[in-house]
This record gives C-alpha cells, structure tokens and sequence, in this order.
C-alpha cells in the first residue's frame, strides 16, 4: 500500500471553490491511479474523479462533471481536485484513494473506493 497525505477542504459558501491535494509517493509510475470519494453520512460512498499518472485518461462522476477538476502537478507525485461552484449536495468526506503497481485495473478506474491505499479523509462542508 501506498502512504497518502491529503491536504485542503474546509467549508465554503455554496458557489465558492476548494482545492484537495493529494500526494501520493511511490506512486509516479504511468498506468497507476489517483482519485477521490467521497462519503456524506447515510449516503452511500460515491466515486468522485480519477486520473492515470500518465494523463492519458480521468474519470469524473455526472454529479461533478464541469465543475470539479482533476490534475497532476509538476512533481507528479501530487493530485489536485480543483472544485468549483460547489454546491450542498458536495457536502461531505473526500478522500484520496491510489491503485499503485498493478500496471492499471481499469476495471476499478471509475471506482476510487476500491482503489488499494486510501487516505484519513478531509472534511468539505459548503454551506447556503
């Protein structure tokens, strides 16, 4: 398993932003995933966004999809989830997920909760 350290959340009117990092190390490698889930409370686990290291592919979640993006930084080691025009309904625990040295599970790609490392989770309330 790979170690993650996220960073970012808070709370935010609704229509403002957020940023969640996620950095991954030992996890550069092409054909590795990253991405986040999140979990509101009494709802089921819903997967958020995916990346492949490479850039080659992303997944995002119809509920997300022109608002959230998902990105590498330089160093390649780091994901972003850019969230914009939040709403309510994003209220909730986001937490990074990885797929690392399986040569890509496509088959998991659309599902960052079943990735095989997670990390602690970052709490993101938006607020009317």
């Amino acid at each position: 398993q790979v170690y993650l350290v996220e960073s970012g959340g808070g709370s935010v009117k609704a229509g403002g932003s957020l940023r969640l990092s996620c950095r991954a190390p030992g996890c550069s490698i092409a054909a590795n995933f990253v991405g986040w889930f999140r979990q509101a409370p009494g709802k089921e686990r819903e997967g958020v966004a995916a990346i492949v290291l490479d850039g080659s592919s992303t997944y995002y979640a119809d509920s997300v999809k022109g608002r959230f993006t998902i990105s590498q930084d330089n160093a390649k080691d780091t994901v972003v989830l850019q969230m914009n025009s939040l709403q309510d309904e994003d209220t909730a625990m986001y937490y990074c997920a990885a797929d690392c040295g399986y040569g890509g599970r496509w088959y998991l790609f659309d599902r960052p909760y079943e990735y095989e490392s997670r990390g602690q989770g970052t709490r993101v309330t938006v607020s009317s």
